[in-house]
């Protein structure tokens, strides 16, 4: 099944409509579009922005809240979502499995 990408939600997926938005009017990717890899906590969006910026690979945060929320709330309330290009999805989701597959793991013995 081929890859599309959905520029509303910032994804790539297989099939013929956004999973997110349920939208049709999807296209082939790019190679420097931007594309959602996950959402984690700041702390662990920025480990995880360091490792993929010693892989070569360009990292965009995006926080959910804000600093003027998050400072208000704990910065360990804030979460970020991290975005690559779509060229270095594959690779950037082997690093994220690498990273906190230990993680997950653990929190579950």
């Amino acid at each position: 099944m081929r890859v599309l990408y959905c520029g509303d939600c910032q994804i790539a997926f297989e099939g013929d409509q956004c999973p997110v938005c349920g939208r049709k009017k999807v296209r082939e990717p790019l190679s420097n579009d931007a594309c959602f890899l996950c959402e984690k906590q700041m702390m662990w969006a920025e480990m995880l922005a360091e490792a993929l910026k010693n892989n070569g690979i360009p990292v965009v945060l995006k926080k959910r809240m804000g600093m003027g929320m998050a400072l208000k709330v704990g910065l360990m309330m804030e979460h970020c979502k991290v975005y690559v290009p779509f060229s270095c999805l594959q690779k950037s989701e082997e690093i994220v499995d690498e990273l906190f597959s230990e993680t997950i793991e653990s929190d579950v013995m």
